[in-house]
């Protein structure tokens, strides 16, 4: 590349060893040829967002007369012809058909080859489509990227949620060069090394919801465990002990004790890793050393956790509003009602369980409330217009108060039922008395770490001051 590129270029910054470019960095590209081998929908939409960045495109193909619509302004030419026509050609064509890329080796030579394809399956070959085709052409230097953008992101610009182009090769000056297209097509780049991390970008966009996995096997498996433990003790119970069919029960009363008690177990998941986390800094008097795997995978998740345990809390409230219009709500009022006309009986106003069920209504407002503010700013178009500050403040201090709101409004709805015997069936507690063990919990700990002893030295110690290890202090004194 000539100086004057070199210095026209913003500084790149390298972060956990991937190189990122800002988008500012694009010059006008000028009439620069670029070829595309593959008229399907990813080379026709790669093709498209090239000509509207000012590119001139051509296409290679067998049939160059018949060979389908091309975007407005492209041309169609043989493979040949397109190879000799561009310095960068876009390899648009599954692995399967690379086999004739063989027949214009000579005229690939020195080209940049970039490979977009993608694979049905992982390990559907021993090696990755990028290193066969480098193996295939090995004067033409292969870059693997635009393989995890989809065909509309290409169509329709970038978004938030398809804005990086990953990219890897062996070449630095190739590499460049797709860098510095996929910048002006307004794509943030991603170097992710050489070629040898080409097998981990074909099998990135195989990957099913990867980082909401663990959050949703926590959330079915404690699902399950309430929902059985609640059937055995509510409606197995009734039809048991009292002779009584009451499994009508299980599609809204049963569904509305199981979604609040897990959503309030999943919120306090949330929070639960970093109580965990400001004790082993606490233990180990540094926070420059590793957190077990285990306590990682967990923290890097508690954003899917939290929307998890928000759906839940969402469909809860649901619930909860319908009871109004449920049958056996509007029997058992009339049948009450009736009861007490026929006996000529009235019943007393309870200034106490007025208290009660407004405490317990306006904490579980409350608490709703603060759990959807958390799931909004948890979104990136929100959580990118404040500060990490007031990012901060929302997720950690209102997070903890909604956690407050949430446990407390649990034990405002048991009040004083744990005192009586009726309440344990079969000699088992109630499910939400067991859903406000880990949240209390979690409360309980974070209030330990509130204490000033405390707080000020995780303070210090988060601010990088380090406990001198008595081991390193008698080696100094052993060598001196």
């Amino acid at each position: 590349m000539s100086a004057d590129k070199l210095n026209g270029m913003s500084e790149e910054v390298n972060l956990d060893g991937m190189l990122l470019r800002p988008l500012s960095t694009a010059a006008s590209p000028g009439h620069e040829v670029l070829c595309i081998f593959g008229t399907g929908d990813m080379g026709r939409s790669l093709g498209q967002r090239l000509l509207q960045t000012g590119y001139k495109v051509v296409y290679g193909s067998r049939r160059p007369h018949s060979c389908g619509p091309l975007p407005s302004g492209a041309q169609a030419i043989s493979h040949i012809e397109a190879a000799q026509s561009a310095r960068l050609v876009f390899i648009c064509v599954h692995r399967e058909h690379y086999d004739f890329l063989e027949i214009f080796a000579p005229q690939l030579e020195g080209k940049v080859l970039v490979d977009v394809s993608n694979n049905l399956k992982k390990d559907l070959y021993p090696e990755a489509n990028a290193e066969y085709l480098q193996r295939l052409l090995p004067r033409a230097h292969v870059v693997k990227a635009f393989n995890t953008v989809s065909a509309w992101a290409l169509q329709n610009g970038p978004s938030d949620a398809n804005r990086q182009v990953h990219l890897c090769g062996n070449h630095a000056e190739a590499k460049q060069a797709v860098a510095e297209m996929a910048t002006k097509l307004g794509f943030t780049v991603l170097d992710r090394g050489s070629l040898s991390a080409a097998k981990e970008l074909e099998d990135f966009p195989l990957q099913l919801f990867p980082e909401w996995r663990l959050p949703l096997q926590v959330a079915t498996g404690l699902s399950a465990i309430f929902f059985f433990y609640l059937l055995i003790r509510d409606v197995i119970y009734s039809y048991v002990v009292k002779d009584k069919d009451i499994s009508f029960r299980i599609l809204v009363s049963l569904a509305n004790k199981v979604c609040p008690s897990v959503s309030l177990i999943m919120l306090s998941l949330c929070y639960l890793p970093g109580v965990i986390a400001a004790f082993f800094q606490l233990y180990r008097g540094t926070k420059y050393k590793r957190f077990p795997n285990w306590l990682d995978r967990w923290m890097l998740c508690r954003k899917q956790i939290g929307l998890v345990a928000l759906a839940l809390g969402v469909l809860h409230v649901l619930y909860t509003l319908i009871i109004p219009l449920r049958y056996y709500v509007r029997y058992k009022i009339a049948e009450s009602t009736i009861s007490k006309i026929r006996e000529n009986q009235t019943s007393v106003f309870d200034n106490t369980i007025a208290w009660r069920n407004d405490s317990f209504y306006s904490t579980g407002v409350l608490g709703f409330g603060l759990f959807l503010l958390l799931g909004i700013t948890s979104l990136p178009s929100v959580s990118n217009a404040l500060s990490w500050r007031e990012f901060s403040f929302i997720q950690s201090k209102l997070g903890y108060l909604t956690l407050f709101f949430c446990t407390f409004h649990g034990y405002l709805y048991g009040w004083d039922r744990f005192l009586n015997p009726l309440t344990y069936k079969w000699y088992t507690p109630p499910g939400y008395m067991l859903s406000l063990v880990v949240p209390t919990l979690v409360l309980m700990f974070k209030l330990l770490l509130l204490i000033p002893c405390m707080d000020r030295t995780l303070t210090r110690i988060r601010q990088g001051w380090e406990r001198a290890d008595p081991e390193d202090d008698t080696k100094k004194l052993l060598i001196t």
